[in-house]
């Protein structure tokens, strides 16, 4: 098997801006809704890796537009068609955005600027994120092969947000309510044997956190960990700077 360094490479992609039609718009579950959008640009649309992000751009009536970054949850080259996952949190203009989505209106959308690609062929993988990172996770997990060993911890304060995960993989998952559990979920995980990654992302602090339990106290290889900060706590516009999830 090659090298853990050898094996996950970053690609770059062309940056192309395109303006897009909501076509349908799906309450996936209380806090969470899925936006279709179509348009004829999107035939060469391309998005390898599940944690791609493209921009979109929000009008909020105010001068520029605000600016966030979002999963591509699915696309469909062919029908045209891309699908954005927005956590609906109450505050925040891509929040208000998905909050009053309904087909006909448009949004612009740029990207993605590029992609990391992890291989999937990882004798196991670990999977940790909140809300703002469910649509990337469910993602991969529709994407990893049949009996591929994967643990997840996801972490949604609300149960009716705790939603089904469609996987092929061999997936072990455990929901906690916030990132205390969550931290206490990963200092209890016994790291398998044989060469794994991990990727996580979330809160700014409780990834860096997460980063050192397992990279310095459990002694996971440092370059086989992605924990990514969709949002930091305190920030303008928390958490509706996330990736992702908004």
């Amino acid at each position: 098997m090659s090298s853990i360094l050898g094996r996950v490479q970053r690609v770059r992609h062309e940056l192309k801006f395109r303006d897009l039609e909501v076509t349908r718009v799906e309450r996936v579950s209380p806090h969470l809704v899925a936006v279709t959008l179509s348009g004829e640009s999107l035939a060469d649309f391309t998005s390898p890796s599940f944690e791609d992000h493209v921009k979109v751009f929000i009008e909020t009536g105010a001068g520029e537009p605000a600016r966030r970054d979002y999963t591509p949850r699915r696309f469909d080259n062919a029908a045209r068609e891309l699908v954005l996952e927005f956590v609906l949190h109450g505050e925040g203009p891509a929040s208000a955005w998905a909050e009053a989505a309904e087909p006909g209106q448009m949004l612009r959308v740029a990207g993605p600027r590029g992609s990391f690609l992890i291989p999937t062929d990882y004798d196991w993988h670990l999977l940790v994120g909140d809300e703002t990172a469910l649509p990337a996770i469910a993602r991969r997990l529709e994407e990893l092969p049949a009996g591929t060993k994967v643990f997840a911890i996801l972490q949604a304060a609300d149960p009716a947000d705790r939603r089904e995960l469609p996987t092929a993989a061999d997936l072990q998952l455990d929901w906690v309510a916030d990132e205390a559990a969550c931290l206490v979920a990963i200092r209890a995980f016994a790291l398998p044997p044989g060469e794994g990654y991990v990727w996580a992302a979330g809160e700014g602090g409780a990834m860096a956190e997460l980063r050192r339990i397992l990279v310095d106290e459990k002694g996971h290889d440092k370059r086989a960990i992605r924990a990514a900060a969709y949002w930091k706590r305190g920030a303008a516009g928390e958490p509706d700077s996330a990736d992702a999830g908004g």
